[in-house]
Formats: C-alpha cells, structure tokens, sequence
C-alpha cells in the first residue's frame, strides 16, 4: 500500500475557516471588486448597496485571515486584495456552479 499523508490539522482548521469565509456572497463580491480597485468603506458600502457596519465586519474578518488588506489614504482606510489567488478558487467554484446550473458534464 502506498503512503497516504493526510492534513494536519491546523491547516485543515485554516481551510474551513476561509471555505466559511467565501460561504457569504457579499464578501465573495467584496474579494472580486477588490481586485479591480482599491475601495473605502464607504465606496464598498455603495457599490455593494451595504451598510457601514456589516461591511466593516466582513471586511474585518477577511483581514483577519489576510485576505485582503488595508492602507491608510488621507483620513481613510482604503482596502485591496491581499492574496489574488484566491480568486482562482472562487473562479473554479463558479465554473463548477456553472456545470451544475446548465446540467453540464465536465469538459461539455
């Protein structure tokens, strides 16, 4: 029998964490039009029709697992993405929404 290493479990813990991270469709939104620009909070709020506070939270927690990052402009936190590859993972799982939506197999 070959040898089988699974995941530790501190990364297997991480990883749950950001799949419940990308579970909350406004902050998908939020890592998509971070990549096009760097946004205040209140030009998240406005483009993603949120108010202050939940966008505050969800950016927040996106930090906290450096997802995206924060640089002070003037008198105001503008955020950007921090990790682009994770939008890698989000693409895929749309390329798979999109199978499953259409009733696709793969590779159709």
């Amino acid at each position: 029998m070959q040898s089988i290493n699974p995941i530790d479990s501190k990364h297997l813990t991480e990883m749950s964490e950001i799949i419940k991270l990308l579970n909350n469709p406004k902050r998908v939104q939020m890592l998509f039009i971070l990549e096009q620009a760097s946004l205040s909070v209140k030009e998240i709020c406005e483009v993603l029709n949120l108010d202050q506070p939940t966008a505050s939270h969800n950016l927040a927690m996106l930090r906290k697992h450096q997802l995206v990052s924060a640089k002070r402009v003037g008198k105001y936190n503008h955020y950007i993405l921090n990790d682009p590859h994770i939008l890698d993972i989000i693409n895929e799982t749309f390329s798979h929404a999109d199978h499953v939506l259409r009733g696709k197999k793969h590779g159709e």
